[in-house]
């Protein structure tokens, strides 16, 4: 389980701390175990009224010594592990949105928000259980169990034998067993969780539709069933581990029992005083707490196996980026013409499904506008996941500036993005638009704010530049929403953009503004506009239909209209105004 990259460098990077928090964690038993045994020989010596307080002088004081080391080993333990685990918590939170960052198109279009949802808020936090519930207490119970084998092999071998096999069932035995039985349980129990996960994160996104077709009661049945589903499993491990405890104490209790018939024919022969019987009897007991954890740890790696499956997922596509020359950048920003070459491109989602791209060639100079259109699952939205690198074609090379995508690294110097719905985050408006470029300064945001049109508008708010554009800007109109997306791509100063239906959803005079707002401000700049229909066409280099993976139609649109019937057809039907 610990074979991955999730865990093993944590651990080797913390090797000298994670061998304090065992030692720490074994002197904490060990004191226990101690204490009983000195207390157990202290009440039982002080019994015998010795004539003299020398002869008992020695276990006071260990007593005394046990009962603060015990606690003092137990904090520095805690402290020292929670420390660790919480270094190497928030490094993996920083790797983790190091990871989903740069591949933020291609995990929208793999994973569903619940299941996004799922690793940043469940797994990252699940993986610390790995270290506090699993590694710790296994390794500390691995360690008390060689030292009380040995200890017990210094009196009677045969003994010692025989508490190796009973603790053997403690230690070895019942764990594989809680694995073994509840791995599916586990996984089952993991899995839905995460569908509660992805049924709210449906539920608070659609909640105005659901209000809306008067569905609620139909969605709180929904996600009771689930829930439902989820407590079926839970009570089943929990019944199982309700078993497993009482055979757990059952062997406690034969362990107590065998060393009190072992010490009690030691001292009828002599071997030992009969002072000796407690303490070997009480010391039995504090080995429970550091036993009891351990089935119960060990039956978690499934869910932990489960939840590092879905982080690998993430990782193994940030370790593809991690070859990449960044040094191309660089040179590709210095040229003053980056053309985009698509060369016999074919590309499918799985080896199952059809091509959604098939032997297709494409040129786009360098500052030239074009339209891709065609219906859905033709292929426009896949291209552009391709160019951004978000996805590697099956056959063929895509290049920006002669340079293969795949080997640019982080793209975003390059190529700016706006989508259909830009996340705008509940911070000041000037905030929201500094995203494109966090170094800008205030007067270059206003700068930017002036060429999307929005500046008057914004200085009339109250607070202007400082007023707070509430969650996901829902104090803006669509169309200022996208204004302000438009104001990050001018910070950004990329020399692409990528347009994905920045318009869908809003009305026709509010469209066409945006679009003449957008054209005029990216005028120098390569624009590859995404749209599903033709407004705003005539303003394009070339108009680009793709259909079944191909391009159907390629050209501008004076040419298309003199040459094509079916997109005559088309604009007439779209701009029946013409």
């Amino acid at each position: 389980m610990i074979k991955d990259s999730w865990i093993r460098p944590y651990l080797s990077e913390n090797k000298w701390l994670l061998a304090l928090v065992l030692i720490l964690g074994t002197g904490t038993f060990f004191s226990a175990g101690a204490l009983m045994f000195t207390s157990g020989y202290l009440i039982s010596e002080s019994a015998t009224l010795p004539e003299n307080i020398l002869l008992v002088y020695v276990p006071i004081v260990l007593v005394r010594l046990f009962g603060v080391s015990r606690p003092a080993f137990r904090y520095a333990e805690r402290l020292s592990g929670h420390s660790m685990v919480l270094k190497i918590l928030s490094r993996m939170r920083v790797r983790l949105y190091k990871t989903l960052e740069p591949n933020a198109l291609d995990f929208k279009s793999r994973f569903k928000t619940g299941d996004l949802l799922g690793v940043l808020a469940d797994d990252i936090e699940h993986l610390q259980d790995v270290y506090i519930k699993t590694i710790f207490p296994a390794v500390i119970s691995l360690l008390l169990y060689a030292m009380i084998v040995l200890g017990l092999g210094y009196f009677s071998i045969p003994f010692a034998l025989l508490m190796l096999l009973l603790l053997f069932v403690l230690v070895i035995l019942f764990p594989l067993v809680s694995l073994l039985t509840t791995h599916a349980r586990h996984a089952k129990r993991k899995d839905a969780r995460n569908g509660l996960y992805q049924t709210l994160t449906d539920a608070v996104m659609g909640a105005g539709d659901w209000m809306i077709s008067g569905r609620q009661a139909d969605f709180i049945q929904r996600y009771e069933n689930d829930e439902r589903t989820a407590d079926i499993i839970e009570g089943e491990i929990s019944k199982f581990q309700r078993y497993r405890n009482l055979l757990f104490h059952i062997i406690i209790l034969v362990a107590i029992i065998s060393m009190t018939c072992w010490i009690a024919a030691n001292v009828e022969g002599g071997g030992f005083e009969p002072s000796w019987i407690a303490a070997f009897i009480l010391v039995v007991f504090p080995l429970i707490d550091a036993f009891a954890p351990l089935s119960d740890a060990v039956s978690q790696l499934p869910s932990y196996q489960s939840s590092l499956e879905r982080m690998n997922g993430l990782k193994e596509q940030k370790e593809e980026k991690n070859h990449l020359e960044q040094t191309g950048i660089q040179e590709l920003k210095k040229k003053t013409s980056l053309p985009i070459q698509f060369d016999q491109i074919t590309f499918s989602y799985n080896e199952e499904a059809p091509p959604v791209l098939e032997d297709l060639t494409l040129s786009i100079q360098a500052g030239e506008k074009i339209a891709l259109l065609g219906k859905s699952g033709s292929g426009k939205s896949t291209l552009a996941k391709l160019i951004l690198s978000a996805y590697e074609p099956q056959k063929g090379k895509i290049t920006i500036g002669g340079k293969p995508v795949n080997k640019l690294g982080e793209l975003s110097s390059l190529i700016a993005v706006l989508q259909q719905k830009p996340h705008l985050f509940d911070t000041t408006v000037m905030n929201n638009i500094r995203l494109g470029n966090p170094a800008a300064t205030d007067e270059e945001v206003i700068k930017a704010a002036k060429k999307v049109q929005m500046h008057d508008y914004i200085i009339s708010l109250p607070d202007g530049y400082d007023t707070r554009m509430h969650e996901l800007g829902s104090r803006f109109s669509g169309g200022e929403r996208q204004r302000i997306a438009l104001a990050r791509i001018l910070l950004q100063d990329v020399p692409i953009a990528i347009l994905d239906e920045p318009t869908v959803g809003l009305d026709a005079l509010t469209e066409k503004q945006l679009l003449k707002t957008i054209f005029e401000t990216l005028q120098s700049k390569t624009v590859i506009w995404i749209t599903h229909h033709l407004a705003g066409a005539e303003t394009m280099d070339r108009m680009i239909f793709l259909e079944d993976g191909a391009i159907k139609m390629d050209g501008t649109h004076a040419e298309l209209m003199e040459t094509e019937e079916a997109y005559r057809n088309l604009y007439r039907l779209d701009m029946p105004e013409l």
